[in-house]
């Protein structure tokens, strides 16, 4: 059976009524447009991938408008040129804008968070958190936006959070490689924040 015939039954099969045979010998198929119409809007439409690309990447901190070029941020004296912020000297006549990790530190509100906890914590406090420095070095020396913004020794656990999304899983990656343990990871979409947990009790 050729491919236009097997998708003349085909489409026979989906649309019942709306659908006919021809006599002539050969399959061929008579629809119905109204019917179709009608079927076709009982089919769910998948969402465009690009829109719900958009939808998801939702900062609330990140400039909805485009910012001025080039721009330094006061605060920390990142510079803002060609799309994108990083370190450097500040070019002539730039605007002064706050950068978003900034505006994040002053109002005290992290996008990522990393818990460390268990028995081996205690025991390696130190080296950990030599490690977790030099990681956030590594990634905010080529991303200025990812920051730590405060460590907290609980005592039995550790909290660190940050500016961004991205530097509690690097730092909870490289302790896991280093010291092995439990590390899971909990991506929160509606506030565009993410909770590392990484334990060892021995």
């Amino acid at each position: 059976m050729q491919v236009k015939q097997v998708a003349a039954r085909v489409l026979y099969l989906c649309l019942g009524e709306a659908a006919s045979f021809s006599k002539d010998g050969h399959d061929s198929i008579r629809v119905s447009r109204e019917i179709v119409m009608k079927n076709l809007g009982e089919i769910p439409r998948t969402p465009r991938k690009d829109r719900l690309i958009r939808e998801r990447i939702h900062d609330p901190y990140k400039a909805r408008l485009k910012l001025p070029e080039p721009a330094l941020c006061p605060q920390c004296k990142a510079v803002y040129q060609q799309g994108r912020w990083r370190w450097g000297d500040p070019p002539a006549g730039a605007s002064e804008v706050l950068c978003q990790a900034c505006h994040r530190i002053n109002d005290r509100y992290p996008a990522g968070e990393l818990t460390l906890g268990g028995g081996f914590l205690n025991a390696h406090k130190t080296e950990i958190l030599h490690l977790a420095r030099n990681e956030e070095k590594l990634e905010s020396g080529e991303h200025p936006l990812d920051r730590i913004m405060e460590v907290e020794d609980r005592g039995q656990t550790v909290v660190i959070t940050t500016t961004g999304i991205h530097l509690p899983r690097r730092i909870g990656e490289a302790i896991h490689r280093a010291y092995e343990g439990d590390l899971d990871f909990h991506y929160e979409e509606e506030s565009y924040t993410i909770r590392v947990r990484w334990n060892r009790e021995a």
